[in-house]
C-alpha cells in the first residue's frame, strides 16, 4: 500500500467521528521504482492531508520531508524527488491500519489494506 493511498483512507465505523488519519503499523515495508512524473506530483499536492502524509512517512521509516511545506517547495526538484519516492515508491507490505477513535486494526496483507468492516460496525 502506497503513502497515496494510505493519505486518502479512513475509518468509516458507525460511530466514528475522526477515523482520519489511520495510525501504521509496519511489519514490512518495500521500495518499489515508479517512473518520475512531476506533473502528477504538483497535481496531487493540493490534496495530500501534508502533517499526515509526514507522520506516515517517518512511521515507515522515511523521516527527509519537511515538517510544513507550501506550493513554492513545487518547483524544487529535490522536493519532488523526495515527495515522489515517499508518495509512490515506499509501500507498506505487511502491517495494520489503525483507527485513530476506536483501536481497531485493519491488516494489511501483500500491500492491500482490508478495510471490510463487520456487521456491528456498519
Amino acid at each position: 500500500m502506497r503513502l497515496l493511498t494510505h493519505n486518502m483512507l479512513s475509518s468509516n465505523i458507525k460511530g466514528v467521528s475522526n477515523g482520519f488519519p489511520l495510525r501504521i503499523e509496519v511489519e514490512k515495508v518495500a521500495e518499489k521504482q515508479v517512473d518520475f512524473n512531476a506533473d502528477f506530483l504538483r497535481n496531487m499536492f493540493p490534496k495530500i492531508e501534508w502533517k499526515a502524509f509526514v507522520d506516515a512517512a517517518k512511521t515507515i521509516g522515511y523521516a527527509e520531508l519537511p515538517e510544513e511545506v507550501d506550493s513554492s517547495a513545487l518547483e524544487s526538484e529535490e522536493f519532488l524527488n523526495k515527495f515522489h519516492h515517499a508518495l509512490l515508491e515506499l509501500h507498506l507490505e505487511e502491517g495494520a491500519l489503525v483507527c485513530p477513535e476506536t483501536g481497531r486494526r485493519f491488516p494489511v496483507s501483500k500491500g492491500i489494506p482490508n478495510m471490510l468492516l463487520h456487521e456491528d460496525e456498519v
